[in-house]
């Protein structure tokens, strides 16, 4: 329960730095936020490590918590490196995938589909998570599946907010249908070049983004 309620706290404070409730480089008071949500400051403060883990928030000893978003130059990189990363796990699991997990990887688009057409993005994402999850366990290398696991980590909040852009659920349901029949086909290259494509924010993509996180500093 208190493990749910640290991880409910962070979510709601992604979406207050998103707004510019809090802006780049703001102090956030615990004391204050503590009473905002009704909790003890260990569940506030479990939610503070997860936002630093993600790069949204910097812990500074003796002075606090402040908050640090990401410029373009460095989400770009970041989402950069998660593509090259993701691409190696997908032409990995697509040689050494397992028929459970296969099924596992179709409940859990049968799963988006569902959030999709309850307009969830966040039940989206849920069900997304698992997906790559697999996908990196898959992929039969421990340290890779691991290292990819934190970068998703770094990337929730950001890869969180991309869903809610118009029509990027219905896109990225797409990607994720490519990406299961080309690990089904035992194809590669094919599901290398899927994931890539999945997670890199070139473009449009990468402007409807910049556009959505407001207080992202220049």
């Amino acid at each position: 329960m208190e493990r749910r309620r640290s991880d409910a706290i962070a979510e709601a404070l992604e979406e207050r730095i998103f707004d510019g409730t809090h802006a780049d480089g703001d102090r956030l008071d615990e004391v204050r936020l503590a009473e905002h949500f009704g909790v003890s400051r260990t569940p506030l403060r479990e939610a503070l490590q997860r936002l630093a883990r993600s790069g949204l928030v910097e812990l500074v000893p003796r002075r606090g918590a402040f908050v640090r978003q990401p410029g373009p130059v460095e989400l770009l990189e970041m989402f950069e490196a998660m593509a090259e990363i993701e691409a190696v796990c997908g032409r990995l699991a697509a040689l050494r995938i397992t028929d459970p997990a296969l099924a596992e990887l179709h409940d859990a688009n049968a799963k988006c589909r569902a959030a999709i057409e309850r307009q969830d993005p966040d039940g989206y994402y849920s069900e997304n998570e698992r997906f790559h999850r697999v996908i990196y366990q898959q992929s039969g290398n421990g340290y890779l599946a691991a290292e990819a696991g934190e970068l998703h980590r770094r990337l929730k909040p950001f890869r969180r907010q991309q869903l809610r852009l118009r029509g990027r659920m219905a896109q990225s349901m797409a990607e994720h249908e490519a990406i299961v029949a080309a690990l089904q086909q035992g194809d590669s290259q094919a599901a290398a070049d899927a994931l890539r494509g999945h997670v890199a924010i070139q473009g449009e993509k990468f402007h409807s983004l910049m556009a959505s996180l407001r207080t992202t500093p220049d």
